[in-house]
């Protein structure tokens, strides 16, 4: 008798949904049988069975299978017609930046009107992880975030624009066109790249530079904001894992710096809703 490492189910709705899911996220992916039971260390019999609807696989290899197709266990046992529409962008990148330049111009925030364009040709031809949407949907979004909570300071919707083009972009500190702090902004906003083993170690420091300045402390609130919002399709189920926690340690000493500076304080108590509210979706989900 083939031992499955499995475990018999009626057959029913539920049980074809699951099997049923099972082959189709094999086939999204572009996997055969035997491929995803060699990842999971079951034989290609087990998962035949899976998809047949004679068996289904038990709660270990249920997590390895969502690990395996970077979904959610809910995506792969419940009915797929039960799922939701979802959007990776919730506003239009092109509307922002004519919103971003308008509101600048009209405000003379100079410093934001350079960097808005100089993040443009920063960006071009990037896009955001796992998706179609251009990157600098990202940065716009963050000095739309700033001016939504009052915040029309020039360097800090400036380095919302550039917060990222150092580190991702090639470019330096001294190529920016904006003044100095704006670039200090930057700069704190960097994070140096690190090998697995010192990555504990350049968080640290990188968060404890960060927490010197409340306009930076600030602009990082909203970028993890933002980020949060696009993790659940834009990383993997580990790499989620592993920004809960990193948010969970850090993020509350951001709060409450920008907490003692009296006019973020409007700012500081929507920032901490808003991630500590996503973190708890996250987990409840995860």
């Amino acid at each position: 008798m083939k031992r499955y490492e499995t475990v018999f189910v009626p057959t029913g709705d539920k049980a074809m949904s699951l099997a049923e899911n099972i082959k189709a996220l094999r086939e999204e992916n572009n996997l055969t049988q035997d491929q995803v039971a060699e990842a999971l260390g079951v034989s290609f019999q087990a998962v035949s069975a899976w998809e047949r609807n004679e068996y289904k696989p038990d709660t270990d290899k249920l997590i390895k299978l969502a690990e395996l197709f970077d979904v959610s266990i809910s995506a792969i046992a419940e009915e797929r017609h039960k799922a939701f529409k979802t959007k990776e962008a919730i506003y239009n990148w092109e509307h922002m930046k004519t919103y971003v330049k308008t509101t600048a111009k009209n405000l003379k925030l100079y410093e934001t009107l350079k960097a808005v364009d100089y993040a443009m040709e920063a960006h071009e031809g990037q896009k955001r992880k796992r998706s179609a949407i251009p990157y600098i949907y990202h940065p716009l979004n963050l000095a739309c975030h700033a001016l939504s909570m009052d915040i029309v300071e020039d360097e800090v919707i400036a380095a919302c624009m550039l917060h990222d083009v150092v580190e991702d972009c090639g470019k330096t500190l001294e190529e920016l066109p904006v003044n100095d702090e704006t670039k200090e902004l930057v700069d704190l906003l960097t994070r140096k790249k690190a090998p697995k083993e010192k990555r504990d170690e350049i968080n640290e420091e990188y968060y404890l530079r960060i927490i010197t300045n409340p306009k930076a402390a600030l602009i990082k609130c909203m970028d993890r904001c933002n980020n949060l919002t696009t993790m659940s399709w834009g990383l993997s189920r580990d790499r989620i894992y592993r920004m809960i926690k990193e948010t969970e340690e850090y993020y509350p000493r951001l709060i409450e710096v920008i907490k003692a500076t009296p006019r973020y304080n409007n700012a500081a108590w929507l920032l901490k809703y808003q991630i500590e509210s996503m973190l708890d979706i996250y987990k409840r989900l995860m």
